[in-house]
């Protein structure tokens, strides 16, 4: 099993939402966070002051999946998510050990 973390913008999320649930994804955990990388913030102004935002807002897509799935998860997000300017994003890929489904107790892929 693998676990992909996809750092997108937030106004890509429904339409990576669609798109997942189009090739099959039944769940995902959807986290709003804030970074900062090659875009190292901006500035902006407010009633005539000028300030520095240095944490962008950015939405984590958590998916939890057999590796068989994983290409094509990995090929939707990029299609769906890139507008090619800086600042689109990027997805990690980890190996998951374990999972437990609480309710039921069903472990590994059986809980997904």
């Amino acid at each position: 099993m693998r676990k992909i973390e996809a750092i997108i913008k937030p106004f890509k999320l429904d339409e990576v939402r669609e798109a997942l649930d189009e090739i099959g994804v039944n769940g995902l955990t959807v986290t709003e966070v804030k970074g900062f990388g090659r875009q190292k913030g901006h500035t902006e102004l407010y009633r005539g002051a000028e300030y520095a935002v240095d944490y962008l807002p950015k939405m984590k897509i958590e998916i939890v999946v057999a590796e068989a799935l994983v290409d094509g998860i990995i090929e939707t997000i990029i299609r769906v998510a890139r507008t090619g300017k800086i600042g689109d994003g990027k997805i990690f890929v980890t190996r998951v050990e374990q999972v437990v489904r609480v309710r039921t107790g069903e472990t590994d892929e059986a809980a997904l």
